[in-house]
Formats: C-alpha cells, sequence, structure tokens
C-alpha cells in the first residue's frame, strides 16, 4: 500500500474494527481470569493442603451469574456482528456499479462505458458496487484495508459494497484456493479523485486510439487479453508461464501432445483459434493439460480477429 495507516481505508473500517477489538477484549478478558481461578484452586487446594476430599454443595447465585453473563455478552457480540453485516449488504442505490470478473487466475473489472481493467479504479468519497462473477471455480474477492471479503460461486449472483475516503493503492487478494496459481491471483485497488475518475471514463481500453498499424494492434491485442484474464497464464514476452508465451508464436512449427501421441504442428491462425476453442486437444509439450477453459462461447469473432493481429505483431 502507498498509504503507512489503513484508518478509514473504506467505511466499514471503523465498524469491523471495533467488533474484533471488543470480541478479543473480552477472550482476553476471560482467558486471563478463568486461567487466574485455575492457578488460584489450584494452589489454594492442593493434596498438601487438603489431604482428605470434601463434597461441596453447589452454589446457585454462581451458577445464575455465570450462565446470564455470559449469554448478555454473547448476545452483545451477536449484535456487533450482525449490524455490520447488515450495513454491508445494504447497497445505496446510487452507488456504481463494476463488473467484477475471476478466472483462473486473475481478476478484471468491466466499468459502465465499456472499459475493462486488471486494475481496480474507484473514485474517493463514492459508493462502489462490484458485481461479482465467477466464470470457472469458486473464488473469494478481498480487500484487507477495506474490511470486505465475498465469495464468488459459478451461477451465482453476489455483490459487495464500499466508499473510500482515503486515496492509495490497495492490495486485492482471492481468499479461497482455485487452483495452481492461487497465490498469483492479486490485483489493486486504486483509489483516486472523482474528477480524475470522470476523465478517465471518457477512455475507452477496447478502442484503437493511433493510425500506426503496429501500435493499433499492440493496444488491441493487449485489451483483448485483459478481459479475459489471459496474463495470468501466458506472457508476452517469452517467459514460461502455466502456459506457453505469445511471442513468436506464429508461423512456427510446435511439438503437441495429441491423445498422448507427439504431433509436430504448424502454428497459424486455425490453431490459435483451436486453442481457444478447444484448448485441451492439442497441448503444448512441457504443459498441463486441463488448466484453460474453453473461451468459445465468451469471445467474439472480431476480438479472436485482434488477438490473431496481436500475435502476428509479437511474431514479426
Amino acid at each position: 500500500m502507498t498509504e503507512n495507516s489503513t484508518n478509514n481505508a473504506s467505511n466499514f473500517v471503523s465498524q469491523v474494527d471495533s467488533a474484533f477489538f471488543f470480541i478479543f477484549g473480552l477472550s482476553i478478558l476471560f482467558l486471563l481470569g478463568i486461567t487466574g481461578f485455575m492457578v488460584y484452586y489450584i494452589i489454594r487446594y492442593r493434596k498438601s493442603k487438603n489431604p482428605e476430599a470434601e463434597h461441596i454443595e453447589g452454589n446457585n447465585t454462581l451458577e445464575i451469574i455465570w450462565t446470564v453473563i455470559p449469554t448478555i455478552l454473547v448476545l452483545f457480540m451477536f449484535y456487533y456482528g450482525w449490524s455490520g453485516w447488515k450495513f454491508q449488504k445494504e447497497v445505496p442505490e446510487d452507488a456504481l456499479p463494476i463488473k467484477t470478473i475471476a478466472r483462473m487466475w486473475s481478476f478484471t473489472f468491466q466499468y459502465e462505458n465499456g472499459m475493462i481493467t486488471d486494475t481496480l479504479f474507484v473514485p474517493k468519497d463514492k459508493a462502489v458496487k462490484l458485481d461479482l462473477v465467477a466464470l470457472d471455480v469458486i473464488h473469494s474477492l478481498y480487500i484487507p484495508a477495506f474490511r470486505v471479503k465475498q465469495d464468488m460461486v459459478l451461477g451465482k449472483e453476489a455483490n459487495i459494497w464500499f466508499e473510500s475516503g482515503r486515496e492509495g493503492e490497495y492490495e486485492i487478494f482471492c481468499a479461497e484456493y482455485c487452483g495452481l496459481r492461487h497465490s498469483y491471483m492479486k490485483s489493486i485497488v486504486k483509489v483516486i479523485p472523482s474528477v480524475q475518475f470522470d476523465e478517465m471514463f471518457k477512455i475507452d481500453s477496447t478502442s484503437i486510439s493511433s493510425n500506426n498499424k503496429k501500435t493499433d494492434k499492440r493496444i488491441a491485442g493487449i485489451s483483448i487479453t485483459r478481459k479475459y484474464g489471459c496474463n495470468a497464464c501466458h506472457t508476452a514476452d517469452g517467459t514460461k508461464l502455466v502456459g506457453p508465451s505469445y511471442k513468436n508464436i506464429l508461423g512456427r512449427t510446435r511439438t503437441v501432445l495429441i491423445d498422448k501421441k507427439e504431433v509436430d504442428i504448424l502454428a497459424d491462425e486455425d490453431y490459435i483459434r483451436r486453442s481457444i476453442y478447444d484448448p485441451n486437444t492439442e497441448v503444448v509439450k512441457g504443459y498441463e493439460k486441463g488448466l484453460m477453459l474453453s473461451y468459445k462461447d465468451q469471445i467474439t469473432e472480431g476480438e479472436l480477429q485482434q488477438l490473431i493481429e496481436y500475435f502476428k505483431y509479437l511474431s514479426e
């Protein structure tokens, strides 16, 4: 984080922290109290002091006290937790909606103007609602500094909201084990001034903003890889991750496994299409099968063509 303190990073910090310290303080108090009584009675009624066991009658007053008081304290704990949960579930009507997509192993964020980023940008002092969508397995979006966390289950609608009053950068984690690169599934939320956020909204990251053809291909391709979280498993510089790199991908011969048999094939446009539509049929040698899901029903034909143009640019 760029800030030295997370105080007031979101509107939930004070409430969540006060509930935590209340419960933690009571736990410490009871721990010390019960431990103290145990030590006292061990010493007070040790065998050398009381060689003969004595029968002690019950004390109704004490039984009532240690039943009623803990019950009241537990009800206070429940109230703290319930009121905080209720507040977090009451999303303001004017909250800014941002679609948050989780897939193995990345988060992407889609705004109302169609802009897609792999970093969450939010305006300061403005309520934001994250509409959570999981595309493959169970994920969990967790922003520790904001004290918000919500599981993301395939096919189940979910959302969280918050309002940040402190500019800065805060970490986002996936808090549910989701596979091989779970620990790498993280992002950043940047809280920026409202004016700066409004200016950013005028930019459409999926548009081609230059007449330079090579720049166009690069910008368009990067937008597609961000949109579908490709960068979580692939690189553009030749570095090996979970999947093969995009660099020099077209026009080269690749050794793939088809039904456990090694086959040399030419990586052309049809190969790219097959790799995206049916990624587990032709698996590049040295990589694991089953780690990539089909994007056939997600990626459009136009986006696929932009991606191929991007790969051509990286293979020149």
